[in-house]
C-alpha cells in the first residue's frame, strides 16, 4: 500500500497525517488540504491558508504522489518553487508551504519495492577476455590456401569466399599443405 506522511505545525500543535493511495476522502483518489472543513480532508486553521488550497493524489502510472494547486491566487511553494498551475511529484523531504503553514513530507512508503533492489548487483566478469573473432585455423594435415596478398593460410573451403583475413580472392592462391601441429 502506498502512503505518504505529512507533518506540520498548526495552531500550536504538531500534527501528522498519513495519506494513503486509496484513502477514503471527500473526493475519491485525492486528499484536499485547506481551511474549509466542508471541502477539505486535511483542515489547516491558519488564516493565510486558502479555503481549498491543494490536493495530493497518487498517480498510478508514475507510481508516486503528486501535489496539485487548486488556488491560483495563493500558490503553494513546493521546495522553494511556486506551484502556480499543474502538479509536482512529492518525495521524502519535500516541504510544502501553504500561506504561512509549512508541511513536510516526512515519509513515503510504496507498497511495491522497486525491482532494482531485488536484483543482486551484477558481478564483473573476470578472466573472460573477449576475443576478436578469428577465423578457425585449418585442421592439421590438410591443404590450405595461401593468400597471394597477405600470405596467411585459409581453409580450403574458402576458395569461393576469399581470404579470411584480407578478403583477397583465393582463385590464384597457392595450395599449401598445412603441417600437423602448426
Amino acid at each position: 500500500m502506498n502512503a505518504l506522511t505529512l507533518q506540520w505545525h498548526d495552531a500550536g500543535q504538531d500534527k501528522t497525517q498519513n495519506i494513503y493511495e486509496q484513502q477514503p476522502s471527500q473526493n475519491h483518489g485525492t486528499v484536499r488540504i485547506g481551511r474549509d472543513p466542508l471541502r477539505c480532508d486535511i483542515v489547516l486553521s491558519h488564516p493565510t491558508v486558502s479555503g481549498l488550497h491543494v490536493e495530493i493524489f497518487f498517480h498510478h502510472q508514475q507510481q508516486r504522489f503528486y501535489i496539485r494547486n487548486l488556488r491560483s491566487q495563493n500558490p503553494p511553494v513546493v521546495d522553494g518553487r511556486q506551484l502556480v498551475q499543474g502538479e509536482m511529484p512529492l518525495i521524502e523531504g519535500t516541504s510544502i508551504s501553504l500561506g504561512q503553514i509549512k508541511l513536510d513530507v516526512t515519509g513515503i512508503s510504496t507498497g511495491s519495492i522497486p525491482a532494482t533492489i531485488l536484483l543482486p548487483p551484477h558481478p564483473l566478469v573476470h578472466g573472460h577476455h573477449h576475443h576478436p573473432s578469428t577465423p578457425p585455423a585449418p585442421p592439421p594435415g590438410v591443404y590450405g590456401l595461401k593468400c597471394p596478398k597477405c600470405h596467411k593460410v585459409s581453409p580450403g573451403e574458402n576458395l569461393q569466399i576469399g581470404c579470411h583475413w584480407c578478403g583477397t580472392s583465393l582463385a590464384a592462391a597457392v595450395s599449401v599443405l598445412v603441417a600437423p601441429g602448426t
